[in-house]
């Protein structure tokens, strides 16, 4: 007897399943290390950098994955737009974090 019934449109279902779980597991991840890098922020007024740190691994990672699942679950925003809105996240989080490695944000 199964305890739940799995559906999945164009791949097994339990392969669906397991992309989920890995997503859900980087969105915790980010999240954590964010977290972390905000404790050393609020540190000191010195630390400003990890908290653009913090940010830009947001955008890296947290937004970008819940765009990928939320986009196609909410909206009729197709694969073009959900690509765009995607990459452009990824892009800000990478500008944000070259921005504060080499920009000036750690001082």
């Amino acid at each position: 007897m199964l305890l739940f019934q799995l559906d999945a449109t164009g791949t097994d279902p339990f392969i669906a399943l397991g992309v989920l779980v890995l997503s859900v597991l980087s969105v915790a991840l980010s999240l954590t290390i964010a977290v972390v890098l905000v404790r050393g922020y609020r540190r000191g007024p010195s630390h400003r950098g990890m908290l653009w740190l913090a940010v830009g691994l947001i955008f890296l990672i947290t937004v970008p994955e819940l765009l990928r699942v939320g986009l196609p679950t909410a909206t009729d925003i197709g694969a073009v737009g959900r690509s765009v809105l995607v990459s452009g996240c990824e892009l800000f989080g990478l500008g944000t974090i070259l921005w504060t490695v080499y920009g000036g944000g750690m001082r």
